[in-house]
């Protein structure tokens, strides 16, 4: 398959995106009392609430990063291309 640079950018772009959001949304997640058993932040055991966020959190990460490899291995492809074309 080859990626137009421009296609590649986006594939790049959503994988800085993911890296923004999500741990962001990690961080609230931790932060929501519901994540504990206790209903007090860091204190008891995690309840499934936490448990389905992290899973959700750490497949979208894996997917993100994998997105943005291969934008960049497509943008890398996409410059190698130009350059034989041009020499």
């Amino acid at each position: 398959m080859v990626l137009s640079r421009g296609w590649s950018l986006f594939l790049v772009g959503v994988g800085v995106w993911t890296w923004v959001i999500w741990p962001r949304f990690a961080v609230a997640i931790w932060n929501d009392p519901r994540a504990w058993s206790t209903g007090t932040v860091g204190e008891g055991s995690a309840t499934a609430f936490l448990w389905v966020h992290a899973l959700l959190i750490a497949a979208s990460l894996a997917i993100g990063s994998t997105v943005g490899v291969l934008g960049v291995r497509g943008w890398l492809a996409a410059r190698r291309r130009a350059g034989r074309r041009s020499a």
